[in-house]
């Protein structure tokens, strides 16, 4: 947010963990990216699960469960406009490309 800020680029702010996410948004972005690339497993939230859930979670819809559950899972900022993704984590590169 600071980088979108600070490059004066208008956004709206959608907070997974007081908002939540739904089953419908989470599907659409998974049939864009992968829901692979949604699952943010380098995050503390998956380092702490254990290891019995992580191993579950093979597949779009048993991701998709995860990740309304505990919403922090979610790898983050999932930027889109027009219903698209076009950048997911933060990548200053990208960001500019996509941005400036």
């Amino acid at each position: 947010m600071d980088w979108l800020k600070k490059n004066n680029v208008v956004f709206e702010f959608h907070d997974f963990k007081s908002k939540g996410i739904t089953s419908e948004k989470l599907s659409a972005w998974s049939k864009q990216v992968g829901w692979e690339a949604l699952v943010n497993k380098r995050g503390t939230t998956w380092r702490q699960l254990d290891e019995k859930v992580q191993t579950k979670i093979t597949s779009e819809t048993t991701a998709i469960k995860l990740m309304i559950e505990k919403t922090s899972v979610i790898k983050r900022p999932v930027l889109e406009r027009k219903e698209k993704v076009i950048a997911l984590g933060f990548d200053e590169s990208v960001y500019s490309e996509k941005f400036l």
